[in-house]
């Protein structure tokens, strides 16, 4: 196992290595081959620079994404896309890096209503499969001309080269939440009612549900008077569904945050399914994939399930136009990633093999 210290280690490494690497952050996020070779970013860590009043950061990828939170919080900032965290499925003494969140494209409830985590990296450093550093994007956000290498390697899970530093976008932390909670609705009206509550101007900031509790969760952020005023409202437009009740700031912030540590799934050894789909499709597909366990993210755009082994749920996902990713799994049978057709799949490989022609980064993740 390699642990570089520098940039100038990491492309030491990559341009002398002649076998495959696979590539770790907080070795969090999947598992790599059993007896394989892996680099590690855990020693390239640190802050490099914070501007609160210009709302950026510059850290080193191997940073721990507890020291991002910590830094910003101590200035009432955040990460607004509210990373997801599923290391208690793959590897609970692991602590998830900022460079892994980036290069898993890892965003939460909130991309909803901010975008997804590519949205907010205005910068990368890294280096290629080859051992060349490179540079692109900066600090601020702008019209990008020619190729934008840094939306390319936001969620190329390694595969293209390894971040060693990335610059991003961070935001105030809101004032408040507040979260409307309505019972015992089926998966069906669960959604209706999330796409009613998406269709106000009420800037809904997390929509989910969960089948086997019963409870639809609607959450507002913002200024207090804001949130107040926005519940009240929404409130009067889904009171139609059933029982409804609000959570408070704390209460509210308690129960997203368990969301993003997918607390509700209780595993038994199951096969990690997150699937990203057609709200409107999304009751249909569940019904056919026979998850053991679930629940819906994003107004039923996201739903993460826990299938049977060797269980490949994929069939069902393409019918309803969306595609899925198993992010953790026992069976060799069943790709992590969704396979894309004949055209699309030499486009990805092409530009695969332009950054690391001797093919030796995470060979294992077919994207």
């Amino acid at each position: 196992m390699f642990f570089p210290s520098s940039e100038i280690e990491v492309a030491a490494i990559l341009s002398e290595a002649k076998e495959p690497l696979s590539v770790a952050g907080g070795n969090t996020r999947v598992l790599a081959p059993s007896g394989s070779k892996i680099i590690s970013t855990s020693k390239l860590s640190g802050v490099i620079d914070y501007e609160p009043g210009a709302l950026t950061m510059i850290a080193k990828a191997g940073t721990p994404l507890s020291e991002i939170q910590k830094t910003l919080t101590s200035e009432g900032q955040c990460l607004a896309f509210d990373p997801y965290n599923w290391s208690r499925f793959i590897n609970k003494k692991g602590s998830s890096t900022i460079g892994g969140v980036f290069a898993a494209n890892v965003s939460g409830s909130s991309r909803l209503r901010v975008g997804a985590a590519r949205d907010f990296l205005l910068g990368i450093r890294l280096v290629d499969g080859l051992g060349n550093i490179i540079q692109n994007g900066g600090r601020v956000m702008k019209n990008v001309t020619g190729y934008d290498l840094v939306k390319l390697f936001a969620g190329s899970w390694g595969t293209l080269g390894i971040l060693t530093e990335v610059s991003f976008k961070v935001l105030p932390k809101p004032e408040t939440e507040a979260t409307i909670v309505i019972h015992g609705l089926n998966d069906q009206l669960a959604l209706d009612a999330m796409i009613d509550a998406t269709a106000t101007p009420f800037d809904v900031s997390g929509l989910a549900h969960f089948p086997k509790q019963k409870e639809t969760m609607i959450r507002v952020e913002g200024f207090e008077n804001s949130v107040k005023y926005r519940v009240e409202r929404l409130m009067e437009i889904v009171k139609k569904y059933g029982e409804i009740n609000t959570l408070d700031a704390d209460k509210s912030m308690q129960v997203w945050r368990n969301i993003s540590l997918l607390s509700s799934l209780k595993s038994n050894n199951d096969d990690l399914w997150r699937l990203s789909v057609k709200p409107t499709a999304s009751t249909q597909i569940v019904q056919k994939t026979k998850f053991n366990d679930y629940f819906y993210d994003w107004g039923g755009g996201l739903i993460w399930g826990l299938a049977s082994p060797n269980q490949d749920v994929r069939e069902h996902v393409s019918a309803g136009s969306g595609h899925g990713t198993c992010l953790l799994t026992k069976s060799k049978k069943i790709p992590m990633f969704h396979p894309y057709d004949g055209t699309i799949y030499g486009i990805k490989e092409g530009i695969r093999k332009s950054f690391d022609p001797k093919q030796i980064l995470n060979q294992y993740l077919v994207i």
